[in-house]
C-alpha cells in the first residue's frame, strides 16, 4: 500500500556514494542542512550506511536516507541490510534499484513492502519510461528517472525525457513524486529541470567531484538555490 511521503515538492537528492567518505561525508552533510533551511527546499541527503548515524545527529533539517536496503526480518541474513537497523540509525527512507545496486522486480516489490512496514521513505530508481511507468505499480514514495547512460556523463536528459516520463509515472499514480536525475552538474541544469514540470531532481558526481569542500559547498548552495526560485518561477508564471 501506498504510504505517505514525508519529503515536499521540490526538494533535491544528494547522494554521494563513495567519492567522498569520514569527516568529507558529514561536511557536505552539514553543507545541505544549511541550504535546506536557508531556501526551504527538503533535501534527501542518501549516506553511505556507516555514516547514517554519525549524519543524522549531527543535522537537522536533510532527509537521511540510506542507500540500500534487503527485504530479511530480524534473524538470519549476515552482511545483509536490515530494514529495522536502518530506522535504528536515524535514516528516513531507502535508496532502491540504482544502477550500481540494482535488484529484481520481485525484490523491488518485497523491499518496498519492507520499507512501508518500519516506516521508511522509499525512493527507487528507473533507467526508461517504460521502466518507471511499471515500478509506478510498485507504489514506491519517490521514482528516479535517471538513464543510466548519462549517470557521470555531465549531460542532462531533455524537456522531452523529462516530461514523458513524469507524465508515465503520474499517470498511473499521481500521488508519486518525479525526481528527474543524471547528469545535473550545475544551477541551470537544476533549473531547467524543475521548471520543466519535474517534482525533484539531484546530483552525485556534479558535487562531490569537484575538489575542494569549499567548491562542492558552494555548489550545493548553488543548486538548491536553482531549485526554489525555479519552483517559485513556475507557480508565478
Amino acid at each position: 500500500m501506498f504510504q505517505g511521503c514525508k519529503i515536499k515538492a521540490p526538494f533535491f537528492e544528494i547522494g554521494p556514494k563513495s567519492y567522498l567518505y569520514g569527516d568529507d561525508i558529514l561536511d557536505l552533510a552539514k553543507a545541505a542542512d544549511a541550504a535546506s533551511e536557508k531556501y526551504k527546499v527538503d533535501i534527501i541527503f542518501t549516506c553511505p550506511l556507516v555514516e547514517l548515524r554519525r549524519v543524522k545527529e549531527a543535522t537537522k533539517f536533510i532527509h537521511v536516507f540510506a542507500p540500500h536496503m534487503d527485504p530479511l526480518k530480524p534473524g538470519r541474513g549476515l552482511a545483509d541490510t536490515l530494514p529495522e537497523s536502518l530506522v535504528a540509525a536515524g535514516a528516513e527512507g531507502v535508496m532502491l534499484n540504482h544502477c550500481e545496486k540494482q535488484i529484481s522486480t520481485a525484490t523491488l516489490r518485497e523491499t518496498i513492502l519492507r520499507a512501508d512496514e518500519v516506516g521508511l521513505t522509499t525512493i527507487v530508481c528507473a533507467d526508461s519510461i517504460a521502466e518507471a511507468s511499471a515500478i509506478a505499480h510498485l507504489a514506491p514514495n519517490i521514482i528516479v528517472a535517471e538513464p543510466s547512460e548519462l549517470i557521470g556523463t555531465g549531460k542532462a536528459s531533455d524537456i522531452e525525457y523529462v516530461e514523458a516520463s513524469t507524465r508515465s509515472v503520474k499517470e498511473v499514480n499521481p500521488d508519486i513524486l518525479v525526481l528527474q536525475g543524471a547528469g545535473i552538474k550545475c544551477y541551470d541544469d537544476v533549473y531547467r529541470n524543475i521548471f520543466a514540470g519535474a517534482d525533484a531532481t539531484g546530483s552525485s558526481s556534479g558535487i562531490v567531484a569537484l575538489p575542494t569542500r569549499e567548491a562542492r559547498n558552494q555548489m550545493v548552495d548553488d543548486m538548491i538555490r536553482a531549485v526554489r526560485e525555479a519552483w517559485d518561477a513556475r507557480h508565478n508564471k
